[in-house]
């Protein structure tokens, strides 16, 4: 049964993969360099939301160990999203204020992201990409939900073995608007 690769040391290994594959699709440059996202913590941080936000949804509609996995990933990221906080010189007595408030900021967005693709057209996926990604000012907004949204559809579409062996394929956003 699948069950039997999803156990501890495997487990971690595996969301350290997915959790890899969804930082690498946040990362890619051509949303900095191309698409005017702010190539800034913040920025960062939008990019990050937005591209977790598919594999998440994807996940959690599997049955087990779906669900289990997107939330061992929700934790993984702000594992990680800890230590770059502490990299960047934030002290031990600040993480928990910091964190919190990461926290509400990432959650609020993942469910305006959720809500919107699950929705039948794009106006609230751009609005939410419009208002958080670009903060307000969305030249860029429409190219990006078309290309989250073939995302979420390649996401979602990926059989549960795909997830289980640790592999989240994102599109190359430069392939994407060329």
């Amino acid at each position: 049964m699948i069950f039997r690769f999803f156990r501890g040391s495997q487990n971690s290994r595996i969301i350290d993969q997915l959790h890899g594959e969804v930082m690498a699709a946040a990362r890619q440059p051509y949303f900095f360099i191309r698409m005017g996202v702010a190539d800034s913590l913040e920025g960062r941080f939008e990019c990050l939301a937005l591209m977790s936000t598919p594999v998440i949804m994807a996940l959690a509609a599997h049955p087990e160990p779906g669900p289990q996995m997107a939330q061992d990933l929700t934790d993984a990221i702000f594992a990680h999203l800890d230590i770059a906080l502490r990299e960047t010189g934030v002290s031990d007595v600040g993480i928990p204020k910091k964190m919190k408030k990461l926290a509400q900021s990432y959650l609020g967005r993942a469910s305006a992201y959720r809500a919107a693709l699950t929705g039948p057209d794009d106006q609230a996926l751009q609005a939410a990409i419009t208002r958080n990604v670009y903060g307000g000012e969305g030249l860029f907004a429409a190219d990006l939900t078309r290309y989250v949204r073939a995302c979420a559809h390649e996401l979602a579409d990926l059989p549960l073995a795909s997830y289980v062996s640790g592999h989240a394929p994102f599109p190359s956003a430069e392939q994407f608007f060329t």
